[in-house]
């Protein structure tokens, strides 16, 4: 599992680690590990460092201290390196100083042209946007440059990836010590570009998490594999209460997506049933024994009782998504025994929360947490970056698959079935939600393959998405 903290857990680790060090010696480490990553790049655009044109855009904190060390040692190495400062009374005095010692030089504006930029303007603490002086020199950085990003980009929250005004848009982010929540989080997250990791030797065992993001071992640890002993009962059973004459297609994707993340068998109640038996004649009609209710997908409107129905039978798990979330009680929700997953979109969850969706969009992490509070219920929220958030607080997951192409009709739909089926098989709600996001987004890679994909070409990648990460 991938761990972001936030900054106040960081700050806390290195000041503890400060404490135990020599003077500057967290600082060197920081920016021994940049200058060899920046190295790297330069080494794989132009061959080699020395003769590089190195920019150095410097603030006045230790991300400035960080970007000018690390100026020193690609100085040193041959390349011709010129610090930009966002206010030259307040530049890093030590790093100023092995700057120069290494013929790097201080220059009033952006150089015109650039081999590789470092963006050392803002760190983890930097809040509400960048100001005037430090907006106008990412404005000029030069077209064709690589961009590095120390610790984040600046302008990015590195707690919420929130950008409130202009940022940096980073090719590469050397984050140091732990991933911060912003750097997976839209919209800070699209501007980070790859990701590597500084290890500076911060001790974060038993710190609070704020982030997980899991990998292939954590979701193939979550699949539930059928025994010698199972039959369609005890691999779980799912309801799909789905579909409407206006939208028959939401019940047949939301059944395919059960069928293909693994339930025994799938009961469908609703008006397309006709559509559903001929695309899947092996489903169930009518209501009967489930382990699991997934309702909402295509619902249409005037069907609020068939909600509520699925929602009273308090000891089985609920998903709840699409036009199931409209007028949705909170007091009813919390007071649910068994697990229940609400999965809106962006749109769907402002009018839940009582906001613009521009609120929302801006926010994702403080948006999902607010639901997730209010309702008492796991929420996956869906998007650029999906995010699943626990009714009782605690860590929020991210998910790191997925394509540009799920944006299309009817892959949610998919989703809940998916996410329906591993409810069914026992998983809770913030299980199923991240298991069943991660499965859909890889379905989604291998469906798309760079191309446009529709939704049942989604459904029919899960088992290829399920056999990759089991394996």
């Amino acid at each position: 599992m991938r761990t972001a903290y936030s900054v106040e857990t960081v700050r806390a680790a290195e000041r503890e680690l400060m404490a135990r060090l020599p003077e500057g010696a967290l600082m060197a480490r920081a920016a021994a590990g940049l200058a060899a990553v920046c190295a790297e790049l330069l080494a794989r655009g132009r061959g080699r460092v020395y003769g590089a044109r190195v920019v150095l855009l410097v603030g006045p904190g230790d991300n400035g201290g960080d970007a000018l060390y690390a100026g020193a040692r690609l100085a040193r190495r041959g390349a011709g390196v010129t610090a930009v400062p966002m206010d030259p009374e307040r530049m890093h005095p030590g790093g100023l100083a092995a700057l120069r010692a290494a013929g790097g030089r201080v220059a009033a504006s952006v150089p015109g042209r650039a081999d590789l930029v470092v963006d050392g303007l803002l760190g983890i603490g930097g809040r509400g946007g960048l100001r005037p002086a430090a907006a106008a020199l990412v404005e000029r950085i030069p077209a064709g440059a690589a961009v590095v990003a120390v610790d984040l980009p600046s302008g990015v929250d590195a707690d919420t990836g929130e950008v409130a005004g202009p940022a940096v848009t980073a090719d590469v982010t050397v984050t140091f010590g732990a991933y911060k929540p912003g750097l997976l989080t839209d919209p800070g997250a699209s501007r980070v570009g790859a990701v590597r990791l500084v290890d500076i030797g911060l001790d974060l065992d038993g710190a609070a998490v704020a982030l997980e993001a899991p990998q292939h071992a954590d979701v193939a640890a979550l699949l539930p594999v059928p025994t010698a002993s199972s039959d369609k009962y005890r691999r779980g059973v799912v309801g799909v209460v789905a579909g409407s004459e206006q939208y028959p297609g939401a019940a047949v994707l939301a059944v395919a997506g059960a069928l293909r993340g693994g339930a025994g068998a799938v009961r469908y109640v609703g008006p397309a049933a006709d559509a559903v038996l001929a695309r899947f004649p092996e489903v169930l009609v009518g209501r009967g024994r489930v382990q699991a209710w997934v309702v909402g997908p295509g619902l249409g409107s005037g069907r609020e009782a068939e909600v509520g129905r699925a929602l009273a039978d308090t000891d089985v798990p609920v998903l709840v998504d699409a036009d199931g979330l409209r007028g949705l009680d909170a007091g009813v929700v919390r007071g649910r025994r068994a697990a229940t997953l609400l999965t809106p979109h962006a749109g769907e969850a402002a009018a839940l929360l009582g906001v613009a969706r521009e609120t929302v969009e801006a926010g994702r992490l403080a948006a999902v947490r607010e639901l997730a509070g209010r309702y008492g219920a796991a929420v996956l929220l869906k998007g650029s970056t999906t995010l699943v958030a626990p009714g009782g607080g605690g860590a929020v997951r991210v998910n790191p698959t997925g394509t540009p192409w799920l944006a299309t009709a009817g892959s949610g739909d998919v989703l809940s079935g998916l996410a329906g089926a591993l409810l069914a098989a026992g998983l809770g709600g913030v299980d199923a939600g991240s298991a069943a996001a991660y499965l859909h987004g890889l379905a989604g890679r291998f469906a798309a393959g760079g191309a446009p994909v529709v939704a049942q070409e989604v459904a029919a990648a899960l088992p290829r998405a399920w056999r990759s990460v089991r394996d």
